[in-house]
Parts: structure tokens; C-alpha cells; sequence
């Protein structure tokens, strides 16, 4: 069984996209290489990961984090599992700042994990893309994006691309200068291309998106 290396060789991913989109290319020289994610080499638990994902969903840092720091003083550990959790109840984890519904989605991670349904990290190197987001996404709580997250940035996968994000689609209309955005099937279309480092691609575009917004800002006159 094929296993999946974590990370990739980023040096030949900006040779392949600067050779076959020339648009893209030229973004690209203007802002650098981008280096390895550090992440990639390390090890982490994707049960803890999954649970803190869920605990951070649309709040900010700043909230979100003292939430998790709540919720670990309830259980008394800083690892998210079935057995820590078990610690806390439900009214225990609403009193941390938990909301109905993701106290629903860490019960379920929760229950999964104790029926080993979900994939550790030696299992996940014998999987593809697909069947890892086929795996996870079953979890209350968790959708595609959550998991192409982990994915990019966690595994080191090179072929990901995240078509519902809308900085990656942001970026994308500002390489080809479009009027609009492009939709998340256009993206796919369009982002084929630059496979097997569509990983690559993607972080180019959230920076083009960054410096697009930035080109925007109207320039503060000094006050005379």
C-alpha cells in the first residue's frame, strides 16, 4: 500500500506553477518563494486538532482561546480526547463558553473516536485527499474546509485546493484581473493546471489576495 510522504519539495512546486501559468508565475517572482510549512515534520494528534478546529469555528483568536482554556481547566488536561472529554458534561462545557451546537459536534468526535472511526496519522499516510475528507466530514461540526486545512498545512499534502475559500478566490480573480470572482467549479476548472501543487498555488493566492486588497487602500495624505 502506497504510503503519502508529509510535505514536498516547494522549490520544484514554484518551477512547475511559474512554468505553466505565466500569470501566476509572475505574482509569484514578485513575492518570493514561500518556504516549507515547519508543520509538516511535526507530529500531531488529529482527534485534538479536530476538537479545537470545532472550538475555534467563527469566533476570533482571542475568544476562541479562552474557551479552550476553559474547557481544558474543566477536563484537566490539554488534550482533547473521548476520555478527557468524558470529564466535563454538557452543562459544564455550555458554563466554558461552548454553544449547543458544538458541544453536539465534540460529543460526536467524541463517540467516533471511541468506535475508531476516526484515522490517526499512520493511517492517514495510506489514504488519499478524498478518503480522508470522505473520513472526517462525517463528523458533526466538520466540513471540507476544516479538513482541507489539515490537509495543507498539518500533512503537507501537495495537491490541495480549497475552491469554497474565498481568499484562494480572491486571489485567483486578481491574478487574471477579472471583474468577479470566480465560482468554486470555474476555480476547480481553472486551478487544473497547476496540479500536482495545487497546495502551492493556494498559498500564492491568499498572499495575492492580501496584496490586491493592500493595492487598494486608498494612500493617507499627511495632515499640513
Amino acid at each position: 500500500m502506497p504510503r503519502h510522504s508529509r510535505g514536498f519539495d516547494t522549490d520544484a512546486a514554484f518551477a512547475h506553477l511559474a512554468r505553466c501559468d505565466r500569470k501566476l508565475g509572475t505574482w509569484m517572482k514578485k513575492l518570493g518563494p514561500i518556504k516549507p510549512d515547519p508543520r509538516w515534520r511535526k507530529a500531531f494528534d488529529p482527534v485534538d486538532a479536530l476538537a479545537r478546529a470545532i472550538l475555534y469555528q467563527q469566533l476570533s483568536g482571542k475568544a476562541a482561546g479562552t474557551i479552550v482554556g476553559r474547557v481544558e481547566g474543566a477536563i484537566g488536561s490539554t488534550r482533547f480526547h473521548c476520555d478527557t472529554l468524558a470529564k466535563v458534561d454538557d452543562p459544564g462545557l455550555r458554563a466554558c463558553g461552548v454553544s449547543g451546537n458544538k458541544t453536539l459536534a465534540l460529543r460526536d468526535l467524541a463517540a467516533r473516536e471511541a468506535r475508531g472511526e476516526i484515522p490517526d496519522l499512520r493511517r492517514m499516510s495510506t489514504m488519499d485527499n478524498d478518503a480522508i475528507i470522505d473520513a472526517l466530514t462525517s463528523i458533526r461540526g466538520i466540513g471540507r474546509w476544516t479538513v482541507e486545512m489539515m490537509l495543507m498545512f498539518r500533512l503537507g499534502r501537495p495537491d490541495v485546493l480549497p475552491v469554497d475559500d474565498l481568499g484562494v478566490r480572491k486571489g485567483a480573480q486578481v491574478v487574471d484581473k477579472l471583474e468577479e470572482m470566480l465560482k468554486p467549479k470555474e476555480l476547480l476548472e481553472r486551478g487544473e493546471r497547476w496540479g500536482p501543487y495545487r497546495t502551492y498555488a493556494s498559498l500564492y493566492l491568499w498572499r495575492i489576495a492580501d496584496a490586491g486588497v493592500k493595492a487598494k487602500e486608498p494612500t493617507r495624505r499627511s495632515q499640513e
